[in-house]
């Protein structure tokens, strides 16, 4: 970032600050998420936040060789002990934390001491492919879908859930009627608009939707509404587990992914000849993000917990398939309400509460936008559940699966860079070495706790 641009942004966070030691925020927590989807932060006084802006704040480039249990393994440009980093608050995203009292909240972006964009930075990587796309004339709208297990915080093996009442039930919000109060009005005091809150399948499990962003956007707001969820869980006494799986044998935790591409103010999901509606842009995207889902798995269902959710019959689109409201296929299309322009979109269900959404989102956009570039078509569509009907291909069952497709996308590797895409490949390896033989119980005690 250019001299003149930090100056601006010190002088921006100047009255930020100023603004904000009125509402008696004494601390701002700085974000980022690494490589194994765990949300690392550092925090300043609220008085500091200007001089941040300037300078950043100083982290080490190792997290990216972190792994669930934060141990690390090593990569061929990133690892070890040396090396400093400089993380930079984006301001535009500044969040007062309503169910943190005396706290703010931003994403940042990470550098290198010389003030050049640190190579392995997640954010910065869907930055660069949300730009990729925008050169071609084309904006992403993208949303994360939010699901989570509520137990009680009292370390009882297994865990006790925290309601009682039936999958999608309304005897759930009724038992938890002031939590999920609580939730709702945390995010709408920090402007996040709340499309639906509900119970889901899995016992405790509750989902919220927001409305869409961009790549970036769509990613800050899924860091932000998980911590939010997880403060107002710890103010009532409970935990808030999105590990893909809180008990094996069950229906876990998806983080699906909402998507629409758009060209000046037209939706490009519908208006066209092609499948249902779409334009020939629209059905080339999705071609691009379908053909390369075994590799993208290893960033969206990125720890061997993940592979515990990836089931036939579980609505966690396990088949490399798509389909018209097709529940079951990895890639839903959903055409919407004829007079909603905005309704048509597509949603990947592969995904889960594991993944980085920074890499989940860049890694989507970059796919697409090699079918886009190639002009290629969907195959048909499939119905039912493929597990019955069969002839559909099956993503990877593996974590270990998922990282050879990934390690061998050329596409993803440049993308991403050397850097970034060596050490996701090695951290992916390290899980899979790290929990190795243990039993499904194991695996999904020892994640839980993590996300």
């Amino acid at each position: 970032m250019e001299k003149p641009e930090r100056e601006r942004a010190e002088s921006a966070a100047r009255q930020a600050a100023a603004q904000l030691t009125a509402q008696d925020i004494r601390g701002v927590a700085l974000t980022w998420v690494d490589n194994a989807g765990i949300s690392r932060v550092k925090a300043v006084p609220t008085g500091r936040l200007a001089h941040t802006a300037r300078r950043g704040v100083g982290a080490s480039p190792c997290f990216d060789v972190y792994l669930v249990d934060d141990s690390s393994v090593g990569s061929r440009h990133i690892g070890g002990p040396d090396g400093d980093l400089r993380l930079f608050p984006d301001l535009d995203r500044l969040t007062v934390l309503a169910a943190q009292p005396g706290w703010a909240w931003a994403p940042v972006d990470r550098y290198e001491q010389d003030d050049t964009p640190y190579v392995a930075c997640q954010r910065q990587f869907a930055r660069r492919m949300a730009e990729a796309a925008a050169a071609r004339g084309v904006r992403l709208s993208m949303g994360f879908e939010t699901e989570w297990v509520v137990t009680h915080a009292d370390g009882h093996e297994p865990p006790r859930y925290a309601c009682s009442g039936p999958a999608y039930g309304m005897t759930r919000v009724i038992e938890l009627s002031d939590y999920l109060r609580e939730v709702l009005d945390a995010l709408t005091a920090q402007r996040v608009d709340v499309l639906q809150i509900h119970p889901e399948y899995s016992p405790g499990q509750f989902e919220v939707s927001v409305a869409p962003s961009d790549p970036v956007g769509a990613a800050d707001l899924s860091v932000l509404v998980r911590e939010t969820i997880r403060a107002v869980s710890v103010r009532h006494g409970l935990d808030a587990s999105f590990a893909p799986v809180v008990e094996p044998g069950g229906v876990g935790n998806g983080a699906h992914l909402h998507l629409s591409l758009w060209r000046d103010e037209r939706n490009l999901c519908r208006g066209g000849d092609g499948p249902y509606g779409m334009t020939a842009e629209c059905e080339a995207f999705l071609a691009g993000v379908l053909r390369e889902l075994p590799a993208l798995l290893a960033l969206g269902a990125p720890t061997p917990a993940s592979y515990l959710r990836l089931e036939p019959s579980r609505w966690a689109g396990v088949f490399q398939c798509w389909g018209l409201e097709a529940r079951e296929a990895a890639l839903r299309f959903i055409t919407g309400a004829p007079d909603d322009a905005g309704g048509a979109n597509a949603e990947v269900k592969c995904f889960d509460g594991a993944a980085n959404p920074y890499l989940v989102a860049g890694g989507v956009v970059a796919a697409g936008l090699a079918g886009l570039d190639e002009g290629l078509r969907l195959p048909p569509p499939a119905a039912g559940d493929p597990a019955v009907t069969g002839g559909q291909e099956r993503l990877p069952t593996s974590l270990a699966e998922a990282l050879e497709h990934f390690r061998g996308s050329a596409l993803l590797r440049t993308a991403l860079g050397d850097p970034l895409f060596e050490a996701i490949a090695a951290v992916r390896a390290g899980e899979v070495k790290l929990f190795e033989g243990l039993a499904p119980k194991d695996i999904a005690a020892a994640t839980r706790g993590r996300y």
